[in-house]
């Protein structure tokens, strides 16, 4: 995926996307079989209708003149079984639809479901580079297109040009065969007409896709950041930056609409000189008595019968474009691969006793800049150990290649002496428990947030996690207790209450390796008091490796690994390597500089007192 351009581009429609729906249509055959003869039988209905009109035209004309009774004259079988046939003509094509439904419906639900678990599959550099707001309107056009191709081409273009050439038939056989010559020619002609206009107004559909999704990923992106507007006061310049994108999306709009205007007009000429022609004709063989006044209004239902569903036609081929390029966009998704996958022949990982080594391990996120060089550290088990360093020397970095987000462009990566590379990436995250910088929480209950660190908890197991992460004496306090609403990315919680939900979640989900990754960072001294209580006690029962910027909060860590420019300065404990004087020291007594004057007005005069 590295370098991958996720912008899709559609220069021509591919139809082999067609090809791709066949496996999610097999599941219901039975289904579909019983439309298709629903199909047939409204088929044999429809053109049966105009031949019982004629017959019924012509007894009424023959009995004109007649001084019979009006009700002996009307032909009565002939009018029941019109009314039978139009009534079987409509229903068997809501049975068809009807039964079909249920093969669409769920085509699209597995469809979205596959996209939806593929993107969970993707490389973290997917989703770092993705925009939120077109990926959504991709896939909810692409299922959308898939269930207008299903209902629309298969049970109405095909069975209309199937009508069109039985009615071409019977009209060569049975009247003259300019009738049928109009029919096909006019029919040949519309649709040329309306492919080739249709192509060139394709473009104008993609400008009004594209228009969309940069404006709703534009209004999206700033809902999302609705607070760093506010900080800066922004919201003229995100209302302005938003307006250019509608503005772009006014202007596609207009485009698309005349473009629509020419393709309709032209479609509705090609209709009206055809129907001219041929009521012109049957009006002359009318009057010269070739023809009776039911073969006028047979030839008349035939052509309207025809050319309601060609006009018809006209519109389903014109959103047929636009669903193909919809639905390529969605499938084109399906085809991004991730450069992690596991091997065919990957193992479960066995966590015995929680060994984390890295070997000799170089990575960069491109090949112009590499960010490890050659790093080599151990962690035992149920040890703690710290990795610090500046910003951009690796610290973060190392935790994405344990937990897999990305495979090192050299050397491994050992659990309990297994290569991560070699087992299954489940097992792996499942034995890896992360306490991130930025916890993202779901709008809903904080009970529910706690628990989605193993959603097969129990109640009492998730209480448990609360009251380890001394989340307990803040549930007291609101209103609702646990069943608060956090907010949407957990924006009702301060930072502090946030981390402690994280670490509960990774209480819950009982993991053999812990992750914390600056977990403090962002924290007021009680705050991060009251985190690092927690992460101490988690630490005693699990192998710990925590991602520090404040020394003060690994100072009680069993080993201390300083990394600059990608390797490994130092390495030892706390006081081991304040006794260096290097590169470690220099940095505990800035921060202890930078920290004095805050330390003075919490009370907190100096770190924790730790012994070798």
């Amino acid at each position: 995926m590295r370098g991958q351009n996720t912008q899709v581009e559609f220069h021509e429609v591919n139809w082999s996307a067609l090809g791709k729906m066949w496996p999610y249509l097999l599941e219901f055959r039975g289904r579909i079989l019983l439309a298709v003869l629903c199909l047939i039988a409204a088929k044999v209905a429809s053109v049966g209708m105009p031949f019982i009109l004629k017959h019924i035209v012509d007894d009424l004309n023959a009995s004109s003149d007649s001084a019979m009774a009006p009700y002996l004259l009307m032909p009565l079988g002939l009018l029941l079984a019109y009314g039978v046939v139009r009534f079987a003509n409509v229903i068997f094509g809501e049975l068809r639809d009807t039964l079909f439904g249920r093969v669409t419906e769920r085509a699209m639900r597995r469809i979205g479901l596959k996209v939806f678990e593929h993107l969970h599959s993707l490389d973290l550099e997917f989703h770092l580079n993705r925009r939120t707001g077109g990926l959504s309107r991709d896939i909810e056009r692409g299922t959308n297109g898939i269930s207008f191709l299903l209902r629309f081409m298969v049970f109405n273009i095909v069975p209309t040009f199937v009508e069109i050439g039985l009615v071409v038939v019977l009209l060569w056989v049975n009247y003259s065969s300019l009738y049928a010559l109009i029919v096909l020619l006019s029919v040949l002609i519309y649709v040329a007409f309306s492919v080739l206009a249709t192509e060139w107004r394709t473009r104008f559909v993609r400008e009004v896709n594209t228009a969309e999704s940069r404006s709703s990923t534009r209004s999206v992106d700033s809902l999302l950041n609705y607070e760093t507007v506010k900080y800066f006061t922004n919201e003229a310049h995100e209302s302005r930056h938003y307006d250019q994108e509608l503005e772009l999306w006014e202007s596609a709009r207009r485009k698309n609409r005349l473009t629509l205007f020419a393709l309709n007009g032209g479609q509705s000429l090609i209709i009206a000189l055809a129907m001219t022609a041929a009521m012109v004709l049957a009006a002359y063989d009318v009057a010269s008595k070739a023809m009776t006044i039911g073969d006028f209004v047979l030839i008349n239902a035939f052509m309207m019968q025809i050319f309601m569903p060609l006009n018809f036609l006209g519109f389903v081929y014109r959103e047929m474009k636009g669903a193909m390029a919809n639905i390529e966009s969605m499938f084109a998704l399906l085809d991004l691969q991730p450069t992690v996958v596991e091997s065919p022949d990957a193992t479960q990982l066995a966590v015995r006793a929680g060994h984390i080594r890295f070997d000799n391990v170089d990575f960069g996120y491109s090949t112009e800049r590499g960010i490890l060089h050659g790093v080599s550290f151990d962690v035992p088990p149920l040890s703690k150990v710290a990795i610090v360093g500046t910003s951009g020397a690796g610290k973060s970095t190392l935790f994405k290649l344990l937990f897999r987000f990305y495979d090192p462009t050299q050397g491994r990566v050992l659990i309990d002496g297994q290569d991560i590379r070699g087992v299954t990436l489940q097992s792996l995250r499942r034995a890896i428990g992360v306490v991130p910088q930025d916890t993202v929480l779901f709008n809903a209950s904080l009970f529910e947030n706690i628990r989605y660190g193993r959603v097969e908890a129990s109640d009492d197991e998730v209480m448990e996690a609360i009251r380890m992460a001394h989340l307990d004496d803040f549930i007291q306090q609101l209103p609702k207790g646990a069943d608060t609403l956090v907010g949407e990315r957990g924006l009702k919680l301060s930072g502090g209450e946030k981390q402690r939900v994280a670490i509960a979640r990774a209480i819950l989900k009982r993991p053999p390796i812990m992750v914390f990754d600056e977990a403090t960072s962002s924290l007021d001294s009680r705050s991060e008091q009251s985190i690092l209580n927690a992460i101490r006690e988690i630490s005693a029962n699990h192998t710990s490796l925590v991602i520090a910027h404040r020394l003060s909060t690994i100072v009680d860590a069993d080993t201390i690994i300083v990394l600059e420019q990608g390797r490994v300065a130092e390495q030892g404990s706390h006081r081991a390597l304040l006794a260096q004087g290097g590169r470690y020291a220099q940095m505990w007594a800035v921060q202890q500089q930078d920290r004095s004057p805050q330390d003075a007005e919490s009370g907190n005069v100096s770190a924790p007192v730790v012994s070798d």
